[in-house]
């Protein structure tokens, strides 16, 4: 199912930032400073099952469930 990493970001990101563009903002330079550039990821892009389990991981030590 293409564009699966994506909506994990997503996820992730409102999980975290609850309407707030400073944490939003703050939660996407966080993922990039673990390897995840979110301006890669597209609703067609292909998914990666490393990627998917980096950002599960990213997600867990942040504390939110995706």
């Amino acid at each position: 199912m293409a564009g699966q990493v994506l909506r994990m970001i997503d996820k992730l990101v409102e999980a975290r930032a609850k309407g707030n563009a400073t944490v939003a903002s703050t939660t996407r330079t966080k993922l990039l400073l673990k390897g995840i550039k979110v301006t890669n990821w597209t609703a067609t892009s292909p998914d990666d099952p490393e990627m998917i389990a980096k950002i599960r991981e990213v997600a867990k030590e942040m504390g939110v469930a995706i």
